[in-house]
């Protein structure tokens, strides 16, 4: 029986450190404040709506009520619970991580894993910077000999495969493990992302044990590394072990306003969400070492019927893949704490917007497949989860969008329930702001927490910019991510290739050509809301007066000038930015 293991007659989850009647027992309490929440909520709502009696509009909106506000009633609850594990419990990662212990003992790696960095039309220098970044700190561990690294390339420009497979015969010539590096050229895309991991298991799986998929902006330690290993090592039946990603340090102010708000809201969500998806946890398709044999075997992505963009190959493989990976009697865990993984954001509001609709693209092929035999009931909620993420945003906007009219009618409404329709605004706004406020009091409430930003100072005003940015960016993304759900009902498809990595500037004709639809929006809704009711338009402010300035946010936010300053006054930044690991600088260019 494995350290921290239940006995063996109890029944639990595959690796046996939890037992499925302790789990269960979780889920129900989630469920339970969930479930709660959310009719106190539609309650609230229904009576604000229906004071004056119930017309097609407010209909239409307690329905887009309903489908958006469960996003928000489970960060919420997430929040709540990563508080009071972090800060309440004397021993949080026995409760949601007991594998994590095993990655402290100084146990020698004695099974192979094979590191992949997956690349589509990337900058070759900087991919290639970043492996060999992560190769030199695993030999540094002493373990380097049981890994292999593998740069498996979907490159359909000739020039950039070209000067692909040159620097990687210049690494090969001047590193002695060169027989441990490995570099394929696909000539076409099949599959995607997904495509490409499965064509390494078939010609080189057999020869490892695990594999560790990398994208090219990824970055991790060798320290971080081989603790993951030594996890998986210790216990056959994980199947994936996903690590918490953060944020690299960046000179784009869009980049480090969104990963400083990500940074400290990602540790407080992730520890309430890991507590009881425990064993379905989340894959996200990188900075993850997965078991080879499994995944060969039972995490055939199955062929959408139909034709894209939701039928064919699927685009978001990760989650899918982590369902599969459970449905074989495999643990799926997250460990939700920073342990010496990155990757980089988007430099600007149009590619963070690019990002998005691809997700949301992969994600609502996820309806097409939620009838797959055999999955658990937490998995077949995961792809629920995934899909609702990205339809409460059409709704939302369809509701933002029919506020002049339910000013109009409140009008005539006697005794309208003013007070009532305050308080669910404000609650739902701290909901809304939970993860975020529950990082903040996270970072307060931590030893030396608040110093790793930079100080209280700085601290302050970050956490102040951020919470005005998200509200301004969200408002740019709900429109965003509604137009194209729309077209995809009429057959519009992303196109896949490299992205942006690094700060650059946005002029107005490019700002204005993508983001006039959320300038139109705003002027359309803010002008009525001004005629019909200007004490409405003021509270709707934190809702609507994104769409109004979408375009110089987008341009701002972008400017080079900006982020340079920001990164010289430390505003927005990091724990990277005030002590950067090895691995960073050495990518940064700074060793």
């Amino acid at each position: 029986m494995s350290q921290g293991s239940i006995p063996a007659a109890i029944p639990s989850s595959p690796t046996g450190l939890q037992s499925n009647a302790e789990l269960s027992r979780r889920r129900m309490i989630v469920v339970s404040l969930n479930v709660a929440t959310y009719l106190a909520l539609l309650w609230a709502a229904a009576t604000v709506l229906g004071s004056g009696g119930w017309t097609l509009v407010d209909m239409i909106m307690f329905a887009c009520f309903m489908i958006g506000t469960p996003w928000t009633v489970l960060g919420f609850w997430n929040a709540v619970i990563g508080v009071w594990l972090l800060h309440g419990h004397k021993d949080p990662m026995s409760e949601v991580a007991p594998f994590a212990a095993a990655g402290e003992l100084d146990t020698p790696v004695t099974i192979s894993t094979a590191v992949l960095m997956t690349v589509r039309n990337e900058d070759p220098a900087r991919a290639i910077l970043r492996l060999k970044t992560v190769k030199a700190s695993i030999d540094a561990t002493g373990q380097g000999a049981q890994f292999s690294y593998y740069i498996l390339s979907d490159t359909n420009d000739d020039a950039v495969g070209a000067e692909e497979a040159q620097r990687i015969e210049a690494w090969k010539a001047a590193d002695p493990d060169r027989e441990r590096i490995t570099y394929r050229r696909r000539t076409d895309n099949t599959g995607f992302k997904a495509g490409n991991l499965r064509d390494f298991c078939e010609r080189w799986g057999r020869n490892h044990e695990l594999m560790l998929p990398l994208d090219a902006d990824s970055l991790m330690s060798g320290e971080a590394v081989v603790k993951l290993v030594r996890m998986m090592q210790a216990h056959p039946k994980l199947g994936i072990l996903q690590s918490l990603v953060v944020g690299m340090p960046s000179s784009s102010a869009f980049a480090r306003i969104f990963q400083f708000g990500m940074r400290h809201g990602m540790r407080t969500y992730t520890m309430g969400q890991s507590w009881w998806t425990a064993d379905c946890g989340p894959f996200w398709g990188h900075n993850a070492v997965v078991r080879i044999k499994p995944f060969a075997e039972e995490c055939h992505l199955p062929m959408l019927p139909g034709k894209p963009p939701l039928g064919g190959h699927i685009l978001s493989h990760d989650q899918v893949e982590a369902t599969l990976m459970r449905r074989a009697g495999y643990e799926v865990r997250v460990l939700p704490v920073e342990n010496g993984s990155w990757e980089e954001n988007p430099p600007t509001m149009l590619d963070f917007a690019k990002r998005d609709v691809r997700w949301c693209q992969g994600n609502m092929q996820y309806v097409k497949i939620l009838d797959l035999p055999g999955l658990k009931p937490m998995s077949r909620f995961q792809l629920v989860w995934a899909v609702l993420m990205f339809l409460g945003l059409p709704a939302w906007t369809l509701m933002i969008a029919l506020l002049p009219v339910a000013a109009w009618q409140a009008q005539d409404i006697p005794d309208y329930p003013t007070g009532l329709a305050a308080f669910l605004y404000v609650l739902f706004f701290v909901m809304y702001l939970s993860p975020k406020l529950a990082g903040l009091l996270d970072a307060v409430l931590t030893t030396g927490g608040v110093a790793r930003y930079g100080g209280p100072l700085r601290f302050a005003a970050s956490a102040v910019i951020e919470i005005v940015f998200s509200f301004l960016q969200g408002a740019v993304s709900t429109i965003r991510t509604t137009i194209f759900m729309v077209g995809l009902l009429f057959g519009k498809s992303v196109v896949w290739g490299g992205q942006s990595r690094d700060a650059y500037g946005i002029g107005l004709r490019t700002a204005v050509e993508n983001l006039w639809p959320q300038k139109l929006f705003g002027v359309v809704v803010c002008g009525l809301l001004y005629l019909i009711s200007p004490a409405t338009l003021t509270w709707s402010l934190p809702l609507t007066l994104g769409y109004l300035v979408a375009i110089p946010f987008a341009m701002i936010t972008a400017e080079p000038w900006l982020g340079r300053a920001f990164k010289r006054l430390g505003l927005c930044g990091i724990p990277e930015d005030f002590d950067a690991p090895k691995e960073v600088k050495v990518v940064m260019g700074e060793a």
